[in-house]
């Protein structure tokens, strides 16, 4: 009999986080989901059948607690998806060096901890994923979005040297560049001002992490980007 899969998504509002969700439970995995702000997942876990977690990703101590609750409420996950971010847009000049601490920690150091905490339990048991949500901000720096480069190019880096580490331990480890702008509602503005496939679809992104956690391990993927074909690049 095989073992039922356990999905642990960590940074989870609407969009992509909520139906990489859906997606796992649809697979038949237990899904356990983390937010600063559970409260905000009642109706998602109602849905799915999920447990919701506070955690600030960026304390060592609250993702420590994360995951020995985890642990003990339905076992150590074999697959780990870490989507939060966070940014201080502005002239680099301007920027408030705080809100740029908070920006890194969140979209870097928090993925670190988390990656760290998977790798720990993944490690004894021979195998698991973690997978990392990247951006475009992962492998080009815009301007007015530095404290956003400086996070997303340094989980890039994160991730590159823990698939060379951790995959020949049977542990896959996949980061992902969202180069685009993801569709929240078909009618959103943002959507209906790029026209048809102009943003992406979350259920379409989350079909990809799907896939990069079902492949075979002789054909590995580190890295995939995803944009929409109307996307310039």
């Amino acid at each position: 009999m095989v073992a039922q899969e356990k999905a642990l998504i960590v940074g989870v509002g609407a969009g992509l986080s909520a139906s990489l969700a859906r997606l796992f439970h649809k697979e038949g995995m237990a899904v356990a989901l983390a937010s600063r702000h559970p409260d905000q997942l009642a109706g998602l876990c109602g849905d799915i059948g999920a447990t919701a977690y506070g955690c600030d990703a960026s304390d060592p101590e609250s993702v420590d607690a994360l995951f020995a609750t985890v642990d003990a409420d339905m076992g150590a996950p074999n697959l780990v998806v870490y989507n939060a971010s966070n940014r201080a847009r502005g002239p680099v000049e301007e920027l408030d060096p705080e809100a740029v601490r908070t920006a890194i920690m969140i979209s870097c150091f928090g993925g670190f901890l988390v990656a760290q905490a998977a790798a720990k339990r993944m490690i004894p048991a021979g195998n698991g994923t973690i997978l990392l949500t990247g951006a475009s901000a992962s492998v080009k720096g815009y301007a007015n979005s530095s404290s956003f480069a400086m996070g997303k190019f340094g989980l890039r880096g994160l991730a590159q040297s823990m698939a060379r580490e951790l995959q020949p331990k049977n542990i896959h480890v996949g980061h992902f560049v969202i180069d685009g702008g993801i569709m929240v509602t078909k009618d959103d503005e943002r959507s209906t001002a790029r026209g048809e496939d102009g943003t992406l679809h979350p259920d379409a992104i989350a079909d990809s992490y799907l896939h990069v956690h079902r492949q075979h391990r002789s054909s590995w993927t580190w890295e995939m980007e995803l944009r929409p074909w109307v996307e310039n690049f």
